[in-house]
């Protein structure tokens, strides 16, 4: 074991934790003030149920003894026998529990972006036995998929530094297949659907930015050189991705906002995750730079032109910056950064793209068509979808009897208080 190692894993842990209540705040500021507490009480609720999922079933499932390169088996059920031996499978120089600690971090928030397709218009309850299912029967086969000792996509060579498949295609694609299956929210469209709080999602993308450099440079599983690239990359996509999504709202709106600063910034960060560890700095400008453009048509042009009610972008911003970066992966990747990688279409080796592509496809049928067969056994059970009078009420007093705001604020001073905003990536219109 290594002292230095272990102590950059359990504080990249920490970060990653961080990053949940911060797209606590950055959903929150995003959605309409009557559902400020709703919304975020749904992600912090995902820290709550998979921190003890992870911990009784979730890690053996994800990371255990290989069954057929499908699943891991119970061998670890409650943390037995996950100690302090490194497993040299993951990770030689850091003890096996502080593998599984970090790891239970990424197992935290891939849930909880779920929450920007649904936002707004889901019942608590059964939101929480969605989340519980989602998390056992899609979260943690893929992991063991993509990272796990003897998963398929993983013998297969599909490259994914620190989560594109496994976090963002996955929570993205369910973001989707949730917004379509309960169907847009009863304003949609209105003039009253917009950001209540522009500082709030600004708090959030500082608190995810920061911790996203636990997030992928603490997927080198080390202190070490690769460990600093993966900084570098992660940094310098991210700002290139809010570069590029200001650039291309300055010229479809005639204005640059902060919010487009900000959901740039988060594409970014999606887009460099699977890639971190194996481009070089400038292949990464190229990768966000192109991956804030992306994201931003799919994020307004796209979604209204095909109708569908992704509440606060889940699907635009994860599903399609993660495809990005994990097809990008394949384009930019080099030996020259990691040799335990491989090289990419750039660097002589096209087979390396075809292997993502069956990455990305294994990971949007799985979570597509997981994702659906789960909200409708939940919506079966107890239903899915609040009633149109609780919608328009708002969840915060209808489901928690409780406010974010004061009740004595009337809707005018709301106004004044946080200004008249657009939603997150819909390029100020």
């Amino acid at each position: 074991m290594d002292s230095g190692d272990t102590a950059w894993i359990l504080a990249s842990s920490a970060l990653v934790l961080l990053m949940t209540p911060g797209l606590a705040f950055f959903y929150g500021g995003l959605v309409r003030a009557k559902n400020v507490i709703t919304t975020m009480l749904q992600v912090v609720a995902v820290i709550l149920i998979v921190s003890l999922q992870w911990v009784i079933i979730g890690y053996s499932l994800a990371f255990g003894p290989d069954f057929h390169g499908i699943v891991g088996g119970l061998q670890w059920f409650m943390m037995h026998g996950v100690g302090a031996a490194p497993d040299t499978d993951y990770a030689g120089t850091i003890p096996s529990m502080v593998f599984s600690i970090f790891q239970m971090m990424f197992a935290i928030i891939t849930p909880a972006l779920i929450v920007g397709g649904l936002a707004e218009r889901v019942k608590f309850s059964a939101f929480l036995v969605f989340i519980v299912l989602w998390a056992t029967f899609i979260y943690d086969p893929l992991a063991h998929w993509v990272w796990g000792a003897g998963g398929w996509l993983h013998k297969l060579g599909v490259l994914d530094f620190a989560g594109g498949t496994v976090v963002h295609i996955s929570s993205g694609v369910a973001g989707l297949v949730a917004a379509i299956y309960l169907g847009r929210r009863a304003e949609h469209g209105s003039a009253s659907i917009k950001a209540h709080s522009v500082p709030f999602v600004l708090l959030g993308t500082a608190l995810l930015w920061f911790g996203w450099f636990g997030f992928n440079a603490g997927s080198a599983l080390g202190a070490n050189f690769l460990s600093a690239e993966a900084f570098l990359t992660t940094n310098t996509a991210t700002a290139a991705a809010a570069v590029g999504w200001l650039i291309v709202e300055r010229i479809r709106t005639g204005h640059c906002t902060l919010i487009g600063a900000c959901a740039g910034a988060v594409a970014g960060l999606v887009a460099i995750t699977p890639a971190a560890g194996f481009v070089t700095p400038g292949g990464s400008i190229i990768l966000g730079l192109l991956g804030g453009v992306i994201c931003y048509f799919a994020s307004t042009f796209m979604k209204q032109k095909l109708g569908y009610d992704d509440a606060l972008d889940a699907f635009g911003g994860h599903g399609i910056g993660g495809t990005w970066g994990a097809l990008a992966t394949g384009l930019f990747a080099t030996t020259a950064v990691n040799s335990a990688g491989s090289n990419g279409l750039f660097a002589g080796n096209p087979h390396q793209l075809l292997l993502q592509l069956v990455g990305v496809a294994a990971t949007w049928v799985f979570s597509g068509v997981g994702t659906f067969i789960l909200l409708k056994v939940v919506d079966l059970m107890m239903g899915l979808r609040v009633t149109k009078e609780e919608e328009i009420m708002g969840l915060d007093v209808a489901l928690h009897n409780e406010s974010a705001y004061p009740e004595s604020l009337a809707p005018g001073e709301m106004t004044k208080l946080f200004g008249d905003h657009t939603m997150p990536f819909s390029g100020g219109k």
